[in-house]
């Protein structure tokens, strides 16, 4: 049954790599990839640490692991301990002070050697035990046509834990690498590997982070690491599972830990806090840092509720702030700047002087269902100033708008027409252009002035 989820999630990587559905990779956010690492990165580090103890530990969401291992830290192993932290403190050192030595693969050897010198084992350090020597066994698995049936929704959960983790490892060591990376061709690559992993009684495949981490810090830059290590796998399994045998636990924790704690980049989540201005809090209130509240939202939902789950908690709450951000869209408040005529913002530009009679707005997003009440009691609110005249809004930052948009603008300036107030559009985009005329606004407002300027001597002028 194992070996056939392998190969019916192979299967399903492959559909999905042709469909081109890699398109959907996209609406994970770099921010959301940032905090779904992190998380994934703290949980396997708590994975590993009651090996480095030497204790029993527990299974779970990270804080089920790390309470487990607070309880049993009266059972720790002396000797464990200093096997581990020898072995983690090494592999730092080396990579600090010789950087091009392979310091993974010395402590390994060390801990071998040591382990089969000092008859560690006898001492109660755990090691990795026997190893079945040989190559798998090649065929269609053992089941029936029902049980791939059974599998298939299965499979579908388990592609998507696997492509989520893989395709976050690739996409943080591309960003490392400078290059790209394809996630068609990521799910073309999944799908042959599970494929392969089930005619050869395998597991499911996927893209590791822990194991990237140590391919990464052992120096493979390239594709070719792959190849060396399936040569090198197919040399174990048939003449070397004996040296693994006496591998202790506690260096092979060392190992994954040394290789994954640089991915707990905590610095990068604090750029991400500080990305905020008064401006900002003042417009959005909490969503004023989407992109750090995403990415804490995708790290503590891996923590608490796995690597599926957090993920798409991660891109729920990145989606949730995207809309509730373009539902609050920025309205300034533009003046004339002396002598060039140009327009700025009056909160932002102490030179900007306001137009006797007119007042100018400015809409930084896209108009649209969500914001037209908005919109609409910002325009109703300067409109009814004293003297004013005209409302003209500089359209130049509005990508889009959509019927309820033009219907509302319509409708305003209806009730401002009745008020002797005008209200007129500058500098629209080609879309907005297009909308307002098929859409059958009024006359006045598919007259969009080129200027904002233009526009402002049109209504002193009455014209």
């Amino acid at each position: 049954m194992t070996a056939a989820l392998a190969l019916t999630v192979g299967i399903a990587a492959l559909l999905a790599g042709l469909l081109r559905l890699g398109f959907l990779a996209g609406f994970i956010s770099e921010p959301v990839l940032k905090g779904f690492i992190v998380g994934l990165a703290l949980t396997i580090i708590a994975g590993q640490l009651p090996k480095l103890f030497g204790v029993e530990g527990g299974s779970g969401d990270f804080f089920e692991k790390i309470w487990a291992l607070i309880k049993d830290l009266g059972g720790t192993s002396g000797l464990t301990v200093l096997v581990g932290i020898g072995s983690l403190a090494l592999i730092f050192v080396l990579k600090r002070v010789a950087p091009m030595m392979p310091g993974s693969l010395i402590a390994v050897a060390l801990g071998i050697a040591a382990a089969a010198g000092f008859g560690l084992e006898d001492h109660g350090v755990e090691v990795v035990g026997s190893v079945e020597a040989g190559l798998p066994s090649f065929g269609f698995p053992d089941v029936s046509l029902d049980d791939l049936g059974d599998l298939v929704a299965g499979s579908v959960g388990v592609l998507l834990v696997a492509f989520a983790e893989g395709l976050g490892a690739a996409r943080n060591y591309a960003a490392r690498g400078h290059y790209e990376v394809d996630a068609n061709s990521e799910l073309i690559g999944l799908g042959a590997a599970g494929v392969g992993a089930g005619l050869s009684s395998g597991m499911v495949v996927n893209g590791s982070l822990s194991k990237t981490a140590v391919n990464w810090s052992a120096g493979a830059r390239t594709q070719l690491s792959g190849i060396f290590a399936a040569a090198l796998t197919v040399i174990t399994l048939l003449f070397l599972t004996g040296l693994f045998e006496k591998l202790p636990e506690a260096v092979l924790a060392g190992v994954v830990i040394a290789a994954v704690v640089e991915l707990v980049d905590i610095p990068s989540l604090v750029s991400l806090y500080r990305v905020f201005t008064r401006r900002l809090g003042q417009a959005y209130g909490v969503a004023a840092r989407p992109d750090f509240l995403a990415a804490i939202a995708a790290m503590l939902g891996v923590m608490a509720f796995d690597t599926l789950p957090g993920l798409f908690i991660g891109i729920g709450v990145s989606l949730l702030l995207l809309l509730y951000r373009s539902s609050r869209p920025v309205i300034s408040e533009l003046g004339q700047l002396p002598g060039n005529g140009h327009f700025a913002a009056l909160d932002r530009c102490a030179d900007s002087r306001r137009i006797p009679g007119l007042t100018v707005l400015r809409v930084e997003g896209g108009i649209y269902f969500a914001n037209v009440e908005r919109i609409r009691s910002e325009v109703r609110r300067v409109a009814a100033r004293k003297e004013v005249t005209a409302v003209v809004i500089d359209a130049e930052s509005i990508p889009f708008v959509d019927v309820s948009a033009v219907r509302m603008l319509d409708n305003v300036a209806g009730e401002l027409e009745a008020l002797g107030v005008r209200l007129l559009l500058a500098r629209d985009t080609g879309q907005v252009r297009d909308v307002l005329r098929t859409a059958e606004a009024r006359a006045e407002l598919r007259r969009v002035y080129p200027t904002v300027r233009a526009a402002v001597d049109a209504a002193r002028a009455g014209t």
